[in-house]
Order: structure tokens, then sequence, then C-alpha cells
């Protein structure tokens, strides 16, 4: 192959734009935003809950799909070793808070144990640097009920105090990997972006 073909194709792949990732060690922007815990709205500060303690900031595609369902089953299921940690978790997608209500309530997947948020705009999810993808004409979640809005990547930060700030990435991790889910795990303070991607939703 032609060099000079190899070295135009790398020059146009670098002059793409690209989303900065937010990595280990770098501020992770504040948020605020309507949340529901066990089928209650509430309003979400990350500035307040990281008051307490470490937050767990989970980023999913869509409420009732195969791959969020075990996700949001999982954090309900390991809720005690978060609280050990002194850490909270918060799901954030672009479901509607109506759809969130019944999620965050429902006995197989959040059992009212952690908080999930709205972020229908998708602005959250823009300053976190997380791609959205348009959802598939005439997509439905396991309940048969249509899915009106994009996808958020799946996406984990562990956002907490450093020597520098109140409100630092801990911890990362791409996709869905239960391992990774646990505080053993991150408060190492080390990048783990898993090979496993997990579902696309």
């Amino acid at each position: 192959m032609n060099k000079s073909f190899v070295g135009l194709v790398l020059s146009l792949l670098i002059s793409l734009p690209v989303l900065a990732a937010l990595k280990v060690g770098d501020k992770a922007p504040d948020f605020a935003a309507r949340g529901s815990l066990g089928g209650k709205e509430f309003d979400f500060s990350l500035q307040e809950a990281l008051k307490k303690g470490p937050v767990v900031v989970y980023f999913f595609p869509s409420a009732y799909t195969k791959g969020c369902d075990l996700e949001a089953h999982t954090f309900s299921q390991e809720k005690d070793k978060f609280d050990a940690a002194g850490a909270s978790i918060i799901g954030v997608s672009a479901d509607s808070i109506s759809r969130l209500n019944r999620f965050s309530a429902d006995p197989d997947f959040c059992a009212g144990k952690f908080p999930v948020a709205s972020d229908a705009d998708k602005k959250i999810a823009a300053s976190y640097n997380l791609a959205t993808n348009p959802v598939k004409a005439g997509a439905m979640d396991v309940k048969g009920d249509a899915i009106d809005h994009d996808f958020i990547e799946r996406e984990t930060f562990v956002i907490g105090k450093t020597t520098r700030s109140s409100r630092h990435c801990l911890q990362r991790t791409t996709g869905f990997h239960p391992i990774s889910m646990s505080p053993n795990h991150w408060r190492s303070c080390s990048n783990s972006r898993p090979n496993n991607r997990g579902p696309t939703y």
C-alpha cells in the first residue's frame, strides 16, 4: 500500500474530533437532576451527596432492558458493601422520571435501595463526555413498552475526595462488569476499563 496514502489516512483520523474522556484524577463535573428512590421523586445533587462520602455515578442506556436490568439488580445486591465503604450510588439515564419511578421501586432491579436520575436532555452525559446513541425505530423494553429516548453509553465513575479537591474521579469503568462494582476493587483509585463492554443496552 502506498505510504503516502497511509499517512493521509492517519492524519485524517487524528484530525477527527474526539471526546476528551474523563480520566482518573480529573475533576468530575458537578450536576443536579430529578431523581427517584423507591418510586419517590427528589432533587439529587452530586455536591450534596459528596458531603457524605464517595459517590458511584453509573450511566446506563435504558431502564427495563436486559443489560441495564442486570446492572441495577447487581448494584442492589451489593449495596451493603458500598454502605460499609461509606459510598452512595446514583444511576443516570435518559429515561423519563416517570419510567425511573417504576424502575427505582421495582423489587427485581433497584428495589428501592439506591436512586436513579433522569438526564432526558443528556446534558449530564455530555458534561462527562459520554456518547449517546439514537434509539432504533420500534425498540421495545422487556415489558413491551416503546423506548422513546436515546441511549447514553454505559460507564461508571467513582467520584470522591483527593488531596486536591472533593470532587475527583477515583475510578472509571467502561461497560458492565460485576467485579468492578465492588468497593474493594475501586478503592485502590486505579483506572479500570474491562475488555468486555457488556450488553449494548
